[in-house]
């Protein structure tokens, strides 16, 4: 392969290389960071991010081992890559997101309880070839509040008051209602309607029969009067 073919070549691993650089960018050649605060709601969960650096190449890195203590920062462990190990108070609910070769990752917490509102550090365990094993922790770690969690009614909805309202006569708070009259329901107003429309039809049947039966009683009586002239 030609130099012109192999210069491009050194210059892409060169740039990943370098975009995967462990090293720290400040006076410090070791460093943990994460955010100073993070809020969730009780109930819910949280992932709390957390990057690192060191002065050591990858190629020259046996082993790196992740742990997480909480409320200060010399208190518990509450989980560890290797070994294996969780806090018997976060057991099923903590999960490390994090692949090795790595420098940065996130904790997840699920199911926050009010107990978890506290500090939370990370730790971590370095151990290069040739060489004993380095230790570096976060400082300050990450403070981390609990907020209440919503409240929901029997339908999962949150909960509302019903408004209140005021009319002539009527005052209405949700479906309570008070005052000396009540509206007429609709099956009130078609059985009232029906009432009226029969009691029209009664009067005008009537109306109609008196009509009828005068016009007959006139009738028989120029009948009558046609006889008597007649004879």
């Amino acid at each position: 392969m030609g130099l012109p073919l192999l210069l491009p070549l050194l210059l892409l691993l060169a740039s990943l290389q370098a975009g995967h650089s462990t090293k720290c960018n400040s006076q410090f050649p070791y460093e943990v960071k994460q955010p100073e605060k993070l809020s969730a709601p009780e109930g819910g969960s949280v992932q709390i991010p957390f990057s690192f650096c060191h002065p050591w190449e990858l190629s020259s890195v046996l082993s790196v081992t992740i742990s997480w203590r909480w409320k200060h920062y010399h208190g518990e462990f509450i989980y560890n890559t290797t070994p294996h190990f969780i806090h018997k108070d976060f057991e099923n609910r903590l999960s490390l997101n994090w692949i090795k070769d790595r420098n940065n990752g996130s904790l997840q917490i699920s199911n926050l309880r009010r107990e978890d509102n506290t500090m939370y550090f990370c730790r971590v365990y370095l151990t290069p070839r040739n060489h004993e094993t380095i230790k570096w922790q976060a400082n300050p770690g990450t403070n981390l509040t609990i907020t209440p969690a919503p409240k929901k009614t029997a339908q999962g909805l949150p909960s509302t008051t019903a408004p209140t309202t005021s009319t002539d006569g009527l005052s209405v708070t949700g479906d309570k209602r008070s005052s000396g009259s009540w509206p007429l329901t609709m099956e009130a107003a078609v059985v009232m309607a029906l009432f009226s429309a029969l009691l029209k039809i009664a009067i005008l049947g009537v109306t109609v029969y008196l009509r009828w039966k005068r016009s007959k009683s006139q009738a028989l009586h120029f009948l009558r009067l046609l006889r008597v002239s007649c004879t």
